[in-house]
């Protein structure tokens, strides 16, 4: 076999293989397969019409259903559906958020004398609707204030003083959120891996893992610690230098081409049945 080997059972087994922790947790939610079947149907025809369609050409049913292997009555129908979306989306209050609570860290006008972020009021020169304005736009205090209270990324004492308990927006107590992000995270890797599975020649992006396969188990506390800690410190590193050149405000600048960017760091673990003796990078 050879070591550029694009056969269709190579994709099939990678396929399996992600699907397997995705239908766990399906299952556990209980989703039954037509449900997931009716799901995949959907972005099937989403993607073949969005991301396949031909240049200067109207999307058609029949090739649609040439594409995806569906009748065309099924894209027809498919295509008619009303889309189904939560309110509010996730992605507009993660960013919200997010920027929220890097500007209480980073932001010297609302840290103590430590460079700690401080306690604040809700009002005040200094307080937690001041950080919003500067650091939020127009998004209404309170109810950036009851998002982060309610993912457990904020406290209130009972002075109505707010302490930051998270220095990230990463939901704790909402199943939806939590979920959520499953949507965006994973199909931004799978989206990379994609990129430079047609582009990794000439414009590779980044896509780098460490693991051990025989790592004792009473090591794993320690490395869960440092790992999260070094990083958190590039993470905040990135933030710092993506901040300086947003573009999320450019009144008065002459519109210029922008991107969605970022990096992601994830930790995993898996306990073993038995030792296994090679301990080899994949």
């Amino acid at each position: 076999m050879a070591d550029d080997d694009t056969s269709p059972g190579v994709l099939q087994r990678a396929i399996e293989q992600l699907l397997r922790p995705l239908v766990r947790l399906l299952l556990r939610h209980a989703v039954p397969f037509a449900a997931f079947e009716e799901m995949a149907k959907r972005v099937y025809v989403d993607a073949a019409l969005n991301d396949f369609a031909l240049p200067d050409r109207k999307a058609s049913a029949s090739r649609v259903a040439v594409l995806t292997g569906l009748t065309r009555k099924e894209v027809q129908r498919l295509r008619s559906a009303p889309e189904q979306r939560e309110a509010g989306d996730l992605s507009e209050r993660y960013n919200r958020a997010a920027r929220v609570l890097t500007g209480w860290v980073r932001d010297d006008d609302f840290r103590d004398s430590k460079g700690a972020p401080r306690e604040l009021e809700i009002d005040g020169e200094r307080g937690f609707a001041s950080l919003v304005r500067r650091h939020s736009g127009d998004m209404p205090a309170r109810a950036v204030l009851d998002e982060l209270l309610r993912v457990g990324a904020v406290e209130q004492h009972d002075d109505a003083r707010l302490r930051l308990v998270a220095r990230a927006f990463v939901p704790q107590r909402s199943q939806a959120d939590k979920i959520g992000i499953l949507g965006h995270d994973v199909a931004d890797l799978i989206a990379t891996i994609d990129h430079n599975l047609q582009h990794g020649a000439t414009d590779p992006r980044f896509q780098r893992k460490v693991m051990y396969h025989s790592i004792p188990t009473g090591a794993l506390s320690a490395f869960r610690k440092v790992s999260a800690a070094d990083a958190q410190a590039l993470l905040e590193k990135l933030d710092r230098w993506l901040a300086a050149r947003d573009l999320d405000d450019p009144a008065g600048t002459e519109p210029l081409p922008r991107a969605r960017v970022g990096l992601g760091i994830y930790y995993f673990e898996e306990g073993l049945e038995e030792p296994r003796r090679e301990g080899v990078l994949p």
